[in-house]
């Protein structure tokens, strides 16, 4: 499959791509939503087209390599998912500096994540294989969180959006929990263990590898510390409504 696809860089076709979803999304679909809601519904229906394909391209891209290893070059296959999820972050990043400035924690995310890929994919050409098994644990949860997300923005106005998160909260906690703070965690170890024994030096410069392990190790904290207050807010929700039910 590599060998049919061309390692030019596909980052123009993906930005027009998403751009346009994200105008489809925040002028038609959601036109009618509430101005403080409209741009977050917009960032996930952009996310809705790029969180699963990504983890689907991530995996074959995987799986199609016929070895595995933290410094093997990358694969045009490789670089063609790369280029996807940075035409993505990009377009979401513009998203938040011109309409939501203030979420700092997000811009930064984006930035990290962007200088990440771009790294890999445009300056040591090597490494794809850990960051893209990372993009699957993390992609892989994205269909339910943007649609738990959508119904989350309309629960206090819809009972229907109020019943889905209510619904979808249980199963999207678990399942990101399994993903970001179990198997992401020990990949990453794997991962770590790697880079900072010098074995890639030749091919990814030391301060390549380091700062990578710098901003996936704070992603993974960041997701850990997310999750597990949400499922603080759920228990305690939960409790609540035992106490009223008792009463």
């Amino acid at each position: 499959m590599d060998g049919l696809i061309s390692n030019y860089s596909m980052f123009p076709t993906f930005f027009a791509m998403f751009s346009i979803i994200y105008v489809l999304g925040y002028f038609v679909i959601f036109r009618n939503w509430n101005p403080k809601h409209r741009p977050d519904a917009s960032s996930c229906f952009i996310s809705l087209f790029h969180g699963t394909p990504a983890a689907i391209l991530a995996l074959l891209a995987i799986l199609t390599q016929k070895n595995w290893g933290f410094a093997l070059p990358n694969s045009n296959f490789q670089n063609l998912v790369l280029d996807f999820s940075i035409a993505y972050f990009t377009v979401d990043l513009l998203h938040y500096l011109i309409l939501i400035p203030g979420e700092y924690l997000f811009v930064a995310h984006h930035l990290a994540t962007l200088f990440v890929f771009i790294t890999c994919r445009y300056l040591t050409l090597h490494g794809a294989f850990a960051l893209l098994v990372l993009l699957v644990f993390a992609e892989v949860t994205s269909a339910c969180q943007n649609i738990w997300t959508l119904a989350g923005l309309r629960r206090a106005e819809l009972p229907l959006a109020a019943r889905v998160y209510e619904i979808l909260s249980p199963p999207f906690y678990v399942l990101y929990t399994v993903m970001r703070g179990v198997a992401g965690p020990l990949f990453f170890y794997k991962m770590s263990s790697f880079y900072l024994s010098g074995k890639a030096r030749d091919v990814i410069p030391w301060w390549v590898s380091v700062s990578w392990i710098v901003v996936v190790g704070t992603a993974i904290l960041v997701s850990i510390l997310w999750i597990s207050n949400l499922w603080v807010v759920l228990f305690n929700e939960r409790s609540q409504i035992e106490g009223k039910k008792e009463r």
